[in-house]
């Protein structure tokens, strides 16, 4: 009787201390969402500030398609997956840092905390959020787009630019984006073209100056994209035409590649991005947003930057808030 007595009583005790066991350990002072480039690089830096953090992740980087990563220094010329692989063991040496490959499905505001939810069910507590969750491009129905993408169909000279150089080269584009691609693009090649795939909004002077420095204007409507393993050699028009080109400059319409700054209120630009001030801090205190989803200039180097911003102000936050 008595043994039978304590062991009701022990019980349900071990089950209340191994709740608060469990509820402690998914308890951070700071969740990252997202843990490509910008996520690893505020990883580190709050991990060598000895933060508790927690990086979940769900193995989608916006960077995926692109097979060489450039232009930033140390690690030109690599694959991107590489760079990341290898940043992540190196976050990885910082204990209080620990990772979680899941794709976060619920974000919001609990008391002074955040409670995140991943798809699995599991829900974690924190202080403080960072964002690093990117965009989603959202590919022109045009045959051969997508296989191009990242490859030959490129969105940046600073990162692609110079293994293109002085070949024939289209931008596919309409109005002021032509025209400043335009003007950009001509500091690579000469052999250019403008393709507004149906008819010009470029505005008289726009393609008076264009034409002035032998950029042609094709308006013809594109059928499709002729390629090799996504390596572009000719676009198709709607009229039977063609014209051959090596590399094209696009830049697609985006949406934000989570909806979880949707969930927690945070203010967007006029373009799409989340709104952020220059400490990465959004316009929802407790959190920060950095990377892809809240500049247009996606480069890997800048990505990093952004990253390691954000996670020094957050811990200059947490640092502030535990002073009182």
């Amino acid at each position: 009787m008595k043994s039978s007595f304590l062991a009701g009583f022990i019980f349900p005790f071990h089950l209340k201390l191994q709740r608060r066991r469990d509820m402690k350990s998914k308890e951070f002072e700071v969740i990252i969402i997202g843990g490509s480039y910008s996520g690893l690089s505020a990883a580190m830096a709050l991990g060598r500030a000895l933060r508790k953090v927690l990086v979940i992740d769900g193995g989608k980087p916006t960077n995926r398609f692109t097979p060489y990563s450039h232009n930033f220094i140390t690690h030109d010329g690599r694959k991107p997956e590489e760079i990341a692989s290898l940043a992540k063991q190196q976050v990885q040496e910082y204990r209080s840092v620990v990772f979680k490959d899941a794709f976060v499905i619920k974000a919001e505001r609990q008391n002074t905390d955040f409670l995140v939810t991943v798809g699995s069910g599991e829900e974690y507590v924190t202080r403080k959020i960072v964002l690093a969750t990117g965009i989603v491009d959202l590919m022109p129905d045009i045959p051969g787009y997508v296989e191009c993408w990242g490859k030959s169909v490129l969105h940046c000279p600073y990162c692609h630019g110079y293994e293109v150089r002085n070949v024939e080269t289209g931008i596919l584009g309409n109005g002021d984006y032509a025209y400043e691609f335009g003007t950009l693009i001509s500091n690579w090649t000469k052999k250019l073209t403008v393709f507004t795939n149906g008819r010009s909004t470029l505005t008289d002077d726009q393609r008076f100056k264009l034409t002035l420095h032998g950029i042609n204007i094709i308006e013809d409507r594109i059928k499709d994209f002729s390629h090799t393993s996504g390596a572009i050699h000719e676009i198709i028009f709607e009229s039977g035409m063609s014209q051959r080109v090596s590399a094209l400059y696009s830049r697609p319409a985006f949406i934000q590649h989570s909806e979880l700054s949707d969930q927690l209120f945070c203010e967007l630009t006029s373009e799409g991005y989340i709104k952020v001030d220059q400490s990465q801090r959004t316009t929802i205190p407790g959190v920060f947003a950095c990377g892809d989803n809240v500049t247009k200039l996606r480069t890997v180097a800048n990505a990093v930057s952004l990253g390691t911003t954000a996670g020094m102000m957050v811990n200059k936050e947490l640092v502030l808030e535990n002073f009182g």
